[in-house]
């Protein structure tokens, strides 16, 4: 396991897709144009969990695109969304003020630790 991060307080926000996915297809540049919009508050990064299989690790992702929102070890969002800009708008925004579920999977944390390793910003 990679030791929990001292990164940023930035709201890590990775969405997990497949290339095979049409839905992923269409959210990618909507997902990766909000990132300005979120500069210093939240790091948005795309993952295709075939492609970064070791990054996903254990963690079973059955629907597309699923988006993991963690603010350190505390992972504040997990599940699938469909692609409308509004409503990740605000689910970041709302990830940014505090947790918007309850469960926490060892699974997701040690996720949100490699992809908060992998790829620092």
């Amino acid at each position: 396991m990679i030791p929990a991060s001292t990164a940023s307080s930035a709201l890590l926000v990775v969405c997990l897709c497949a290339r095979w996915c049409g839905t992923c297809r269409q959210y990618q540049p909507l997902f990766e144009a909000m990132q300005p919009e979120f500069a210093g508050r939240a790091r948005l990064m795309w993952v295709d969990i075939e492609d970064e299989a070791e990054l996903v690790g254990s963690l079973e992702v059955e629907n597309f695109p699923t988006l993991l929102m963690a603010q350190g070890d505390e992972i504040r969002f997990f599940g699938p969304v469909l692609p409308h800009r509004q409503t990740l708008a605000q689910m970041i925004q709302k990830a940014i003020e505090g947790p918007l579920i309850t469960v926490q999977d060892p699974a997701m944390v040690d996720l949100a630790r490699r992809c908060a390793q992998r790829h620092r910003v």
